[in-house]
């Protein structure tokens, strides 16, 4: 029987020579793997009160509006800057090399409502960190974050668990 991690291919050498890329589009591309996907990403929250899904960009959009459409709850995009009309509130973070940011409109989250987090890979942790403080500024709390793939070498994890979150994973892989 395939798992989850079965419909994800690795692209040696992307983006940069050393990495080994998780290309989870074979993944949503595929009715029953994707199915999957989203069942198990779904299963740690059943019963539990969820107000809005918020998936990080890009591929986070894909899971959580599939997500957000189980749950019947809203949808909310966190972005990268430039890329939301209207007023936002933006968070920058550090990468490899640089810094990025991420924005959220100033008025997606009202104080108190409980808030899943959601992407496609948890690596170095800084998205879903900056996320995470875009939706405590607005008041929402977070019920829980949750991801397809843990590259455990990277210590995302360990970055969203010291700040209080609890991280669900479907599966893992080693390496960068």
């Amino acid at each position: 029987m395939k798992t989850v991690k079965d419909y994800i291919r690795t692209i040696v050498d992307f983006p940069h020579e050393g990495i080994m890329f998780r290309d989870v589009t074979t993944l949503f591309a595929d009715p029953r793997g994707f199915r999957m996907a989203i069942d198990q990403m779904l299963h740690p929250y059943a019963g539990m009160q969820i107000d809005k899904v918020v998936g990080l960009e890009a591929r986070g959009f894909i899971l959580g509006g599939a997500i957000a459409h189980q749950l019947t709850v809203g949808f909310v995009p966190i972005r990268k800057k430039g890329k939301l009309p209207g007023a936002v509130i933006s968070e920058a973070y550090t990468l490899e090399y640089g810094e990025a940011v991420m924005e959220i409109h100033d008025d997606a989250i009202k104080a108190g409502e409980r808030i899943l987090v959601v992407d496609d890979l948890l690596a170095t942790g800084g998205t879903a960190a900056a996320g995470i403080k875009l939706i405590e500024r607005l008041g929402g709390e977070i019920v829980s974050t949750s991801f397809i793939i843990d590259l455990p070498e990277l210590g995302g994890r360990k970055v969203l668990e010291d700040m209080g979150m609890d991280v669900q994973v479907l599966c893992e892989f080693e390496g960068a």
